[in-house]
């Protein structure tokens, strides 16, 4: 039986991991085993860069801390060594790093992740990690809209232009 001191700090734990992940639109589960030290400090310096917590909790803390907030299906994936990303602003950012990582090294492996308080299988978290930054959607949608309006402001010029070169040459022939 855990001392009353241990409990306490295991249940503080529990209760902090539960507040992140209530307060996190997206998080990722990851099996880090074989990662060298090296890579795993760019690893954990990249996700620092990014906005994202990335912890390495006992699977069983993890695991109860999942229940408190309905996220009870990731259970499933807690085996091994295991460790979790969560972002408190970005949903996609933890999934962009982890799936740069997971492709340079071969033994780390995305298991699952969530998305606005449901579960979600490796390849979701693989097909957030494709989706562009926002600012790249907004360049894109901008582009998009300005197109055709400099199509129309072009026309418009080159009536204007031609307007323009026909009043002298009437005004020639007169």
């Amino acid at each position: 039986m855990p001392s009353k001191s241990i409990l306490e700090q295991k249940q503080a734990v529990v209760a902090d991991l539960a507040e992140m992940l209530r307060n996190s639109p997206a998080g990722v589960l990851v099996n880090y085993q074989g990662i060298t030290v090296d890579a795993d400090t760019k690893l954990r310096k990249a996700l620092r860069e990014s906005g994202v917590k990335y912890m390495v909790i006992k699977n069983s803390l993890t695991g109860r801390a999942c229940d408190e907030v309905g996220l009870g299906d990731m259970k499933q994936y807690l085996t091994g060594m295991t460790a979790i990303a969560i972002s408190e602003s970005d949903p996609i950012a933890p999934a962009k790093v982890i799936k740069e990582y997971a492709e340079k090294i071969e033994s780390f492996e995305i298991l699952a992740g969530y998305l606005d308080g449901a579960v979600v299988s490796k390849d979701t978290v693989n097909a957030l990690a494709d989706i562009p930054s926002k600012e790249v959607l907004i360049a894109k949608l901008l582009g998009s809209i300005k197109s055709p309006l400099y199509g129309f402001a072009y026309a418009l010029q080159a009536i204007i232009d031609k307007d323009g070169e026909a009043a002298p040459a009437a005004e020639a022939e007169a």
